[in-house]
């Protein structure tokens, strides 16, 4: 399915004790944003708490990573995506790659683990793809959503709901278009996206960013960050 549609989905990755751990270190960090931050915002959390690490090189999702990236993989970034009850913000489509061909290149042979917190229902904002459509780059325009600063347009007919129960989770290509409507729920919509990329793909910038070497070797002369 991944490799014809661009995504697939599984029932669960972590174990569900090492699941519990996650869903309350979210918890924690929710409950201790600044007054004003969006949850929506929560990027590359893992740069600022080096306790995520347990579970972005949890064993079991990077077996599931290896599956279809191959041995060698690097973690390229993370994201807990979490939509508020009743105001939860939209996710124009777009395609993943367009916004990092700038820091890693080739952008499109990246992937990510979208592990659901919450359940994730149409009810509730989940994410959305146009199956198939990793097979080509798309055009994007500006736009003034508060969320992503482009978009691109889609032919909305043949978009899939990926709805997911609370451990679940769903993988899909960098390349695939992919968004999520508001939540106007009365029930708060959480995922945590977990990134990673095959050690060919070469990393072009470290300004304000860092990578680490999950599992393997490299092969494109990289600099890795020490895991804390």
């Amino acid at each position: 399915m991944f490799q014809t549609d661009g995504y697939e989905t599984h029932a669960g990755v972590l174990t569900p004790s090492k699941f519990e751990g996650l869903a309350r270190h979210f918890e924690a960090k929710l409950a201790a944003l600044p007054e004003g931050q969006r949850p929506e915002h929560m990027d590359v959390p893992h740069l600022t708490d080096p306790a995520l690490f347990e579970w972005l090189l949890d064993p079991d999702v990077l077996d599931l990573v290896e599956s279809l990236i191959g041995p060698d993989i690097a973690l390229f970034s993370s994201h807990f995506i979490c939509k508020p009850a009743g105001d939860g913000k939209p996710v124009p489509w777009h395609q993943d790659a367009h916004f990092w061909r700038d820091t890693i290149d080739p952008a499109g042979d990246a992937i990510t683990v979208w592990l659901a917190i919450d359940p994730s229902t149409a009810e509730n904002g989940c994410l959305r793809v146009i199956p198939g459509s990793h097979l080509a780059a798309v055009s994007h325009r500006g736009n003034d959503d508060s969320f992503f600063n482009q978009e691109t347009s889609v032919d909305e007919s043949l978009a899939v709901d990926v709805e997911l129960e609370r451990g679940a989770c769903s993988i899909h290509s960098a390349m695939l278009v992919h968004g999520s409507p508001p939540n106007r729920s009365s029930l708060r919509r959480c995922g945590y996206t977990m990134r990673y990329m095959p050690t060919t793909v070469r990393f072009l910038k470290a300004e304000d960013h860092r990578i680490y070497l999950a599992r393997g070797r490299d092969h494109a002369g990289n600099v890795y960050a020490p895991v804390p």
